[in-house]
């Protein structure tokens, strides 16, 4: 299982000094800007930092979190927002129009912003732990849960935060309902796909395998249609990626369908199974090359010259061959016209989102920490013309190439 997931790059935004002269009265609520401005660009830095484990992230964002929610909520745990929700202008840009950005004077429209590039970060950490030449077992189950985690957060936003955002979500953009709901059951998808690799390895059931299989592959058509009535332009590299990934999951269900029927004494249904794996492989193959050649958002997977994508594909054709010799001299059974259908539910290995919660106000904010900013003090030409400090400028990731894949599975 290396390297080869897709992913959308992180989204970049303006520098916020969150120095507000005059409003700020005390030391006490000079410490919580300074904080603020200190936590904000230490978070930042770590997203593009590969030293970065999911416990550091954990801190930076819990210290960040805090503290802005003291910018968003009522310290009384009232229902009113915080008097300090619109002090400050926030600009971020998007995952997959560029360097664009959108601008809100809102501290949701910060917290959700950079709680998606919290979650991205957990899909590209998975993935790059995934694209090891040596995965040992802790590392796999870390990529389970970093995806589940990424899933888990941005459900969260979509259910909880983004509902609450003044400003309405321009359409095709990240915060926007298909694009959240296309995250979020990617994670799933891929999240499963660990469960899958460790499932053949360990010798399960072909039934469960199956099953699991097309759960995963329904999971991808899913997310491929969700993005479906967005703007090609932008989405068409994902999409690809997403339908050859559906093409793929399909082969594999079809192949340990066929084994199934193999044992079950159904050589014929066998055969035609087997045929249709083979059909969705070659699909998945011609889909690589497509993938490979897209122009749009994104890194670039190369799944086909992987030895888990080549095994496959050498599995499909030797079970085939075995259950064309099985049928010529031994069951003697007709081939069906028509592919099984695939009623496949598995019961066991399904990827459900982890729950997600954003930490609880800092302690640094108190009635008297929040009584120091006096708003009537704020200048009148606040918002007037955008500072250069303002410029957003493009996320710099660091570039992750696969490593040599020795065929070692996931263990």
């Amino acid at each position: 299982m290396t390297h080869w997931f897709h992913r959308n790059p992180l989204k970049a935004t303006a520098p916020v000094s969150f120095n507000y002269y005059g409003v700020v009265t005390t030391p006490a609520a000079t410490k919580i800007c300074n904080d603020l401005r200190l936590s904000r660009t230490q978070l930042m830095e770590l997203f593009t930092d590969l030293s970065c484990t999911p416990d550091m992230m954990k801190n930076s964002t819990e210290t960040y979190f805090s503290l802005l929610k003291g910018f968003i909520i009522s310290l009384d745990d009232s229902s009113q927002d915080s008097k300090l929700r619109y002090i400050q202008n926030f600009k971020w840009t998007d995952t997959l129009q560029g360097q664009i950005p959108s601008a809100q004077q809102d501290a949701v429209f910060e917290l959700v912003s950079i709680g998606f590039n919290v979650a991205l970060w957990y899909t590209k950490y998975a993935s790059r732990l995934a694209g090891k030449e040596d995965i040992t077992e802790d590392e796999a189950k870390d990529v389970h849960r970093s995806l589940k985690m990424a899933a888990g957060i941005f459900k969260h936003l979509k259910e909880s935060y983004i509902p609450k955002l003044i400003t309405p979500v321009e359409k095709g953009r990240d915060l926007e309902a298909r694009l959240i709901d296309s995250y979020i059951i990617q994670c799933q998808a891929e999240a499963q796909e660990v469960t899958i690799a460790r499932a053949i390895e360990l010798k399960h059931n072909p039934g469960l395998i199956a099953a699991l299989a097309y759960e995963t592959a329904n999971f991808y058509q899913k997310a491929d249609q969700t993005l479906s009535s967005l703007d090609p332009a932008y989405t068409i590299k994902w999409r690809k990626y997403l339908h050859l990934k559906f093409c793929f999951y399909m082969a594999y269900a079809y192949c340990y369908h066929g084994q199934t029927l193999l044992a079950a004494d159904k050589c014929g249904e066998a055969i035609r199974s087997l045929q249709e794996a083979e059909k969705f492989f070659s699909k998945a193959e011609a889909l690589c090359k497509e993938y490979g050649e897209t122009k749009g958002p994104g890194t670039t997977a190369k799944p086909s010259g992987h030895l888990f994508f080549r095994k496959l594909g050498t599995q499909v054709k030797n079970t085939l061959e075995k259950c064309q010799r099985e049928n010529g001299f031994i069951y003697f059974q007709k081939i069906p016209p028509e592919a099984p259908q695939l009623e496949l539910k598995a019961n066991y290995g399904l990827v459900e989102p982890i729950p997600f919660e954003f930490p609880a106000v800092h302690a640094h904010w108190t009635p008297e920490s929040l009584a120091a900013f006096d708003l009537t003090k704020r200048p009148k030409e606040d918002s007037a013309k955008p500072k250069p400090e303002e410029e957003v400028k493009p996320v710099k990731e660091p570039d992750i190439k696969p490593q040599k894949d020795t065929g070692c599975q996931i263990s």
